[in-house]
């Protein structure tokens, strides 16, 4: 009866770390929508460098929170992991790990696109300050 209900556990325990595989994945989704409507919005819009600039650390700080928040999710897997050890459940142990992992990937690809709107956020500043100074020279 007690192998019974510690199956029940795992199987409620495997059932909830999918679904909080599925809603890091949702969020990272809509992360990724949201920043290419971002984008659109301001190819079409034409703004000027300062207000691309402006959106691109906004886009970036979402970005961190985003980070913070998967970063948040992986203790909590790593915490039902440490439950798993301690009932001896190699099968569902396994099954957590490669979940953890795939998250440890994504946020990795986060923090690539973190780096990368880091980098864009210094080429725009780059590009404000050349034509700061052309307008200056221009004057």
């Amino acid at each position: 009866m007690r192998l019974g209900l510690d199956v029940d556990i795992h199987k409620l325990e495997a059932e909830k770390l999918r679904k909080g595989k599925n809603k890091a994945e949702e969020d990272l989704d809509s992360l990724k929508i949201n920043y290419k409507k971002l984008r659109l919005s301001m190819r079409t819009a034409g703004l000027d460098a300062r207000v691309r600039e402006n959106a691109l650390e906004r886009s970036l700080l979402e970005c961190r929170n985003e980070k913070e928040g998967l970063k948040a999710r992986v203790e909590e897997l790593e915490k039902s992991l440490h439950l798993y050890r301690s009932r001896n459940s190699t099968i569902k142990l396994r099954a957590s790990l490669s979940k953890i992992e795939e998250l440890k990937g994504k946020i990795g690809e986060l923090e690539d696109a973190l780096h990368n709107f880091e980098l864009r956020v210094e080429l725009l500043e780059r590009s404000n300050e050349q034509w700061q100074e052309q307008f200056h020279h221009s004057q």
